[in-house]
């Protein structure tokens, strides 16, 4: 069974830890339809965790712009069959990549650790008291609807993460199970995208661990010219600059290399002067 998530994020602060993402969908960016079938499904969860994976993070819906959404019931189908096996499997936590607060009560009764909410907890507040109720650590998202070019991002995000905090302070969940994702590549044009990373030591400031996500999204694409597959090096530039500035935890793709470069980066800033 995976330990519980208060055991590995109390390492946050004395080093990055590194969330690998194993997506059940048909039809995510990168790497939809790979590893619906269970037993695939497992074996790359082993591989993530071989390869040094601290979280598992777990989908079954698509969050990428346009994407199809999925009812709770057949988010769970695609989901708690695989998550149980993985549960029983593997000894990292797990968490559960979804907005639904009926998936989420699910997924934490079949095993998983955290909750990954894309919404901030703002889609659907139930999943506040779920997450309440479970005692567990919650990553909330900054997100919008549209983009609005206009906007200082970051003073967009500490407007949305104050709703955020009130709704879960309201539930009963502690500040310290809380984690800020500034959402890059949700709602924001390519320059408020590379402003929320430019500026991450801003939203740093609001005392909370930060989780960073930017693993073959469009904007690493946009920089690169280069298809989802190819961008790990720009991938890994984004997530040093990201660990520099003071994030804690960074979602990706491909875990071994960034345990490397995460453990090279914070190395150095242990060094400074």
């Amino acid at each position: 069974m995976p330990s519980p998530a208060s055991d590995i994020l109390s390492d946050l602060g004395r080093r990055t830890l590194v969330m690998g993402i194993l997506n059940l969908t048909p039809d995510s960016f990168s790497d939809g339809g790979l590893f619906n079938a269970p037993a695939i499904a497992l074996e790359r969860a082993r591989a993530l965790v071989t390869d040094g994976a601290d979280i598992l993070d777990i989908g079954g819906e698509s969050t990428r712009p346009g994407a199809t959404e999925v009812s709770p019931e057949e988010e769970m189908r695609r989901v708690l069959p695989v998550l149980t096996e993985i549960a029983r499997a593997v000894q990292v936590p797990i968490s559960i990549d979804t907005y639904k607060a009926s998936t989420a009560r699910a997924a934490l009764e079949a095993g998983a650790r955290i909750v990954n909410d894309v919404w901030g907890l703002q889609r659907e507040p139930e999943i506040a008291d779920v997450v309440a109720q479970f005692g567990v650590p919650v990553v909330v998202m900054h997100n919008r609807r549209e983009v609005d070019a206009s906007l200082d991002i970051i003073d967009e995000m500490r407007g949305f993460f104050d709703k955020t905090l009130d709704i879960a302070s309201r539930a009963g969940i502690p500040e310290r199970h809380i984690i800020l994702d500034p959402g890059i590549g949700f709602g924001k044009s390519r320059a408020q995208n590379l402003a929320a990373l430019g500026r991450l030591d801003e939203l740093k400031a609001l005392g909370f661990p930060v989780l960073i996500g930017t693993s073959r999204k469009s904007l690493i694409g946009s920089v690169v010219d280069r298809p989802p597959q190819e961008r790990l090096a720009g991938t890994i530039a984004s997530n040093v600059l990201a660990v520099a500035a003071g994030a804690d935890i960074v979602r990706v793709h491909d875990v071994r290399e960034h345990v490397d470069a995460c453990r090279v980066t914070r190395a150095i800033l242990d060094h400074r002067a």
